[in-house]
């Protein structure tokens, strides 16, 4: 499958399920656990589930605007197709990220005896039984599961731009008062 194929697929079929209940840090990395769920593409009937953290950072270096830098989502490897070339792919699209660091780290890939709904369910149960307001749960198709986490990641920057933008105006209210 070519990237613009599984760009298209992963719009369509990522469905999150269970949001990252607290929003991302406004000064300082965030850790952003999740679970993601997707049908077994040789095993019908079972479910894939990919366990991961993508640690949102910010870069070491001042970087220009609209330029992330991605880690651990085998973009080279499964649709041969460089980071800058990735960038491009998705500024083309329109869709833009904060210039920050991404990285992405699988923790465990496993097999869970049963179709997605039922994985859904067994998952949902488990983060609400663990009270675990940082993980989100997320279904997609396997074969573009990086969109699928991108995706994730985007619709949690966009849930914390209001907290950052008051976070940001108080630390420049405080900085104004003591200069």
């Amino acid at each position: 499958m070519n990237i613009q194929d599984a760009w298209e697929k992963a719009l369509k079929k990522t469905k999150i399920i269970r949001p990252r209940a607290q929003e991302l840090q406004t000064f300082s990395d965030t850790s952003l656990p999740y679970v993601f769920l997707a049908e077994a593409l040789v095993n019908k009937g079972d479910t894939i589930v990919r366990q991961g953290e993508i640690m949102v950072e910010k870069p070491a270096i001042l970087l220009p605007s609209n330029l992330p830098q991605f880690e651990g989502f085998d973009f080279e490897k499964e649709f041969d197709i460089g980071l800058d070339m990735f960038t491009n792919f998705l500024i083309v699209r329109g869709v833009r990220f904060p210039s920050m660091k991404y990285n992405n780290k699988t923790e465990s890939l496993k097999i869970y005896d049963g179709h997605v709904e039922k994985a859904i369910g067994y998952y949902s149960d488990m983060l609400q039984r663990r009270e675990d307001v940082h993980a989100g749960l997320v279904v997609g198709s396997e074969d573009c599961w990086q969109f699928s986490v991108l995706i994730f990641i985007c619709t949690q920057i966009a849930k914390s731009a209001n907290t950052d933008i008051r976070n940001l105006l108080e630390r420049f209210r405080r900085k104004d008062k003591t200069s």
